[in-house]
């Protein structure tokens, strides 16, 4: 592992129970998590390999498994890895550091057809290393495959950073969102939902 991550060093202790607890008691009341699989659903092929990268407690790598996807969740807090192995048979789960991800591996060779970037997931990478994430992911990614990245644009990550840091890893932007249910973007947007691209 690099760095530590914001989710280490920006969180209170306990905080990944807290999270994973959080999550089971949403999906007991029914809540509706799977807003980021639909999305990601409707982009890509039926039966299509998809990458979770910063996969928490699984529940978007579950909803696309679910859906008929060939899943693989990683992130690089231990203990969300073990909630989600626990909770969500059937997606792979791996610990890795999205900043050096390396799957191959760890078992992993084959390109995805898509990743999904969601939770905030950007915010909570180790400072410094949002472009190392970036490119990491995209480069798991094939050829005219997808990413798709959702944050918080009140977090710290401008989006002006992601497209450049998108840019430098071969990557366009293709479509952009202010929410996972495709709500037009706007400038003022809380939310942000970027499509993005690698070229052929």
């Amino acid at each position: 592992m690099g760095k530590p991550t914001r989710w280490v060093t920006e969180t209170k202790p306990g905080h990944s129970q807290w999270y994973i607890d959080r999550f089971r008691g949403l999906a007991a009341e029914g809540a509706d998590l799977a807003g980021e699989a639909r999305l990601l659903d409707a982009l890509v092929p039926p039966g299509a390999r998809i990458l979770d990268a910063g996969t928490g407690t699984g529940r978007v790598a579950a909803a696309l498994a679910a859906r008929g996807h060939t899943v693989v969740g990683v992130d690089a807090d231990p203990l969300l890895i073990e909630a989600a192995r626990t909770d969500h048979p059937g997606p792979r789960f791996l610990v890795a550091d999205l900043a050096e991800l390396d799957l191959a591996a760890q078992g992993e060779p084959e390109p995805f057809d898509a990743a999904v970037i969601a939770g905030n997931v950007m915010v909570f990478v180790a400072p410094g290393t949002e472009r190392d994430v970036v490119a990491r992911v995209a480069a798991h990614v094939r050829p005219d495959g997808l990413m798709v990245v959702g944050f918080d644009t009140r977090r710290g990550y401008p989006l002006t950073d992601l497209d450049a840091d998108a840019v430098a890893a071969g990557l366009r932007v293709e479509h952009r969102f202010a929410t996972w249910d495709l709500r037009p973007w706007r400038d003022d947007a809380e939310w942000a939902v970027t499509v993005l691209r690698k070229p052929l």
